[in-house]
């Protein structure tokens, strides 16, 4: 007798059978049918359109906010007797440009002696600030002294008071000085600012300790460290100060409006309110005497803007 064996094949049931995916007619797998679309990652560093358009509208809105009295001023400096400023559909852009206001200007005050002494104050304060702030500054972070944390301290305070609260101490100063109704006390308390000497301190805090030791063991004093190793790294940030000092020198209304008498004294800040007084109507002129105040502000930022956003971004040592 002969024994027949029957073979059959395994059932594909149980777990063995449910692991196998059942293909579709395009040949793609259940799982993957059921996976998610892939969302695109964000580059850092890389803006998208609405971003790049949202930006652009808010630094036009900016623009507009910023410069555009600037230039109102400047269209209506530039308009002639002959056109209606105060009309309620004014126009940006002068009919018939002119500089007779500018020479109106010049014909009703001294302005170039105004000028003159604006630039004198503006001179002395700046260079006071460069060369005071830059040992304060260096004293303070490169040197060691007793009480220097003190010292230190008691600058960031001065920055809580404003101006208004010692004004009076200061022209108190100033008077026993014998310097009142000169230019030079107008210039005298804003010979360093405290703002100046932290710029400094912390622009000198920023250069690597080990490059001063390396100094001090070749020999060199304080005053060779200061001149061939701080300096040369702090150039942007006295660029910065002497930025700072020039406007707030040649801006300042009040202390030399307290200090000074004579008309032959006055800054060009103080001067120009005679135009406002005398030629209250006269709104041209007035604007001309504005653009006027502004040119040398313009002109010595135009000069030192990159060393200005070298300051600004100064962190250590360039090579």
């Amino acid at each position: 007798m002969t024994n027949t064996t029957s073979t059959t094949e395994p059932a594909l049931g149980g777990a063995a059978g449910a692991a196998v995916p059942t293909p579709d007619v395009t040949g793609a797998t259940d799982a993957r049918r059921a996976r998610p679309p892939r969302r695109r990652r964000a580059v850092w560093g890389v803006m998208s359109t609405r971003e790049k358009v949202v930006r652009y509208v808010l630094l036009v809105v900016v623009l507009f906010i910023t410069i555009g009295p600037f230039l109102w001023q400047l269209s209506t400096s530039l308009k002639g007797a002959g056109e209606d400023i105060y009309t309620a559909n004014p126009s940006f852009i002068p009919s018939e440009p002119t500089i007779e206001n500018y020479l109106k200007v010049a014909a009703a005050i001294p302005v170039w002696r105004y000028i003159g002494n604006s630039v004198l104050v503006a001179a002395i304060d700046v260079v006071g600030n460069i060369v005071f702030a830059t040992l304060a500054g260096f004293a303070l972070a490169r040197l060691q002294w007793r009480f220097r944390k003190l010292v230190l301290g008691l600058f960031l305070a001065t920055l809580v008071l404003p101006g208004e609260a010692t004004i009076i101490s200061q022209f108190v100063t100033v008077k026993d000085l014998g310097l009142a109704d000169n230019l030079v006390g107008v210039a005298l308390p804003g010979m360093i600012a405290a703002l100046n000497v932290l710029l400094m301190f912390n622009a000198f805090r920023q250069i690597p300790e080990e490059i001063d030791q390396a100094a001090v063991v070749d020999g060199a004093n304080a005053m060779q460290r200061l001149r061939y190793i701080s300096l040369p790294a702090v150039q942007g940030t006295i660029a910065v100060i002497a930025i700072f000092s020039f406007i707030g020198a040649w801006d300042d209304f009040l202390w030399p409006l307290i200090v000074l008498q004579s008309p032959q004294n006055l800054t060009l800040t103080v001067g120009l309110q005679y135009l406002q007084g005398t030629f209250a109507t006269d709104q041209r002129m007035i604007a001309a005497g504005t653009m006027i105040a502004f040119i040398p502000i313009a002109v010595v930022f135009a000069v030192l803007q990159r060393f200005f956003f070298k300051g600004v971004e100064e962190g250590g040592v360039k090579g």
